[in-house]
């Protein structure tokens, strides 16, 4: 009765084990994910490429491991261990692979392989470890037993889930967070092999887990605290000039640079603008939008202030909404911006709003409360070089958009380079088209950017004329003269019309992931 009692605590003890090595195995995979969204963008198709490779690495970890089910206590802590060092140290190594050599595709895809081959070598170790000693069992035996295994990993793979979004990434960043799950599996393994499989592991193969996880625990150890000292080196390595901020918000990366004078906003190693030239970017996209002296103003995206800083010197203005998904920016634009934005956020008459606009404009609109009936709407959010940028350069964003604007309003949109990116450029244009609004494209040089686009539309057949109002503050860049030669496109770039971006065919995603079409 006893020994009965032994193994089936040994046998609860081991799904407990299965259940924490399950968590550790999912948050590996959502490790490189996210890991691939926040280095290169991420997007469908690496995604996908990430999710299959990892699902038919498990699988050939399955058939791999056959030979070693002889040595099933063994192997497992072996595989344990192997999981811990290697799942411990994927985002350090993404991570310097990227800051040193701008691509990490190779790194990426031997990850997904190396991961998911040990995490599918796991099931069938732990079956057999789970079946040993059952002598006479049936087919009702093994069915138990298989529904208790798949339980407990299912359990794991929740906790893992809940665990990376919710905790440890907000608290303790990718490089770190993923070193603790390294730690977890290492734990595992001396459980296992201290307590539940000691007796079916030999003294040499015990001698050597205990050292294996020890020099692990130490790599990943040192790897924990120093793993602030690491990302400065590599993330400096990125950027030219020396890195003021740097930090992880819930949605992006967020640096900020400054040599010179000169600061810099990078959002997941984009460029958002240099305080040398902002202004040209931000005078051109901001005042033809309000050349009929609006009250209301929209603003969506444009968390840094700056173009709220220009909509807010327009003497008509008397309301601005402003709506950003990223409370990290607002914040960095209230304190280390605040001197180049002039404050603007705390001017009386903004409104911020810190949501989702897609989310904020549709809700609105679905519950029949109108967005407010805009006289102006300036759209200042990043290229849309992933899946979530896409959507807001949809038909059916822009749709909303045009909802929201009081008859004869204005909407703006930048639009990224009609140089560089030109089928992105003109897709944005067709895109806005295709949502019952008429568009007037037009570029000006801002050195920072180069050649630099903008889309200025009104609902109705009759496209707007680029204008200034009489009323419009003196400028440094933008004047009468300017703003027509910049509705005037060169014979290698003249307008075309292409199939709209849409939430279901976001082909403006792929637009700016083909970058310069000659």
């Amino acid at each position: 009765m006893a020994t009965t009692r032994t193994r089936t605590r040994s046998r609860v003890l081991l799904l407990a084990a299965v259940a924490a090595c399950a968590a550790c195995g999912l948050t590996y995979e959502l490790v490189l994910l996210t890991l691939s969204a926040s280095l290169t963008g991420g997007g469908i198709t690496q995604t996908s490429l990430i999710v299959a490779g990892y699902v038919a690495a498990l699988g050939a970890g399955a058939l791999l491991v056959k030979p070693l089910l002889a040595h099933a206590a063994t192997a497992f802590v072996a595989v344990e261990i192997l999981l811990g060092v290697l799942g411990g140290l994927s985002a350090v190594t993404l991570y310097v692979t990227f800051s040193y050599y701008g691509t990490d595709t190779a790194v990426l895809v031997g990850a997904t392989a190396l991961l998911g081959a040990l995490v599918g070598a796991e099931v069938p170790l732990l079956m057999t470890l789970l079946t040993s000693g059952r002598s006479g069992m049936d087919a009702t035996g093994t069915g138990r037993v298989l529904a208790n295994l798949n339980a407990a990993d299912y359990a794991g793979a929740l906790l893992g889930g809940l665990a990376w979004p919710f905790l440890l990434l907000p608290l303790a960043g990718q490089i770190r967070g993923a070193a603790l799950i390294g730690m977890v599996n290492l734990l595992a393994a001396a459980v296992l092999a201290g307590f539940l499989l000691r007796s079916r592991m030999s003294r040499t193969a015990r001698w050597a887990a205990t050292a294996a996880l020890l020099v692990a625990a130490a790599l990943l150890g040192g790897l924990i605290l120093r793993s602030a000292d690491i990302q400065v080196t590599a993330r400096q390595r990125l950027y030219d000039d020396p890195v003021l901020v740097a930090q992880h918000s819930a949605y992006q990366q967020i640096v900020l640079t400054e040599r010179a004078g000169d600061v810099r906003l990078y959002l997941d190693g984009d460029l958002q603008f240099s305080s040398r030239d902002e202004y040209r970017y931000h005078e051109t996209l901001v005042h033809p939008a309000l050349a009929r002296d609006p009250r209301r103003v929209l603003i969506v995206g444009g968390g840094d202030g700056l173009a709220a800083r220009e909509v807010l010197r327009h003497p008509s203005v008397r309301e601005v909404v402003q709506v950003e998904l990223d409370p990290a920016v607002l914040e960095l634009a209230r304190t280390r911006l605040a001197g180049l934005n002039h404050d603007a956020l705390s001017d009386p008459r903004m409104h911020v709003v810190v949501d989702d606009a897609f989310r904020w404009l549709r809700e609105r609109t679905a519950t029949g409360v109108r967005p407010g009936g805009f006289d102006a709407v300036i759209v200042d959010l990043p290229d849309p070089d992933t899946p979530a940028l896409g959507r807001l350069y949809s038909t059916e964003f822009y749709g909303l958009v045009r909802a929201a604007t009081a008859p004869g309003g204005l909407v703006v949109v930048q639009a990224g380079s009609p140089y560089s990116t030109p089928d992105a450029f003109w897709r944005t244009v067709s895109t806005m088209g295709s949502s019952g609004l008429a568009v007037t494209p037009y570029h000006v040089h801002v050195p920072s950017f180069g050649d630099w686009g903008f889309a200025l539309a009104q609902a109705g057949p009759v496209p707007p004329t680029p204008a200034l109002s009489a009323r419009a503050p003196r400028m440094r860049f933008l004047d009468e003269a300017v703003l027509r030669a910049a509705a005037v496109f060169p014979r290698d770039r003249q307008p075309r019309q292409l199939a709209p971006d849409t939430l279901d065919h976001p082909r403006i995603v792929q637009d700016m992931r083909q970058g310069y079409v000659g």
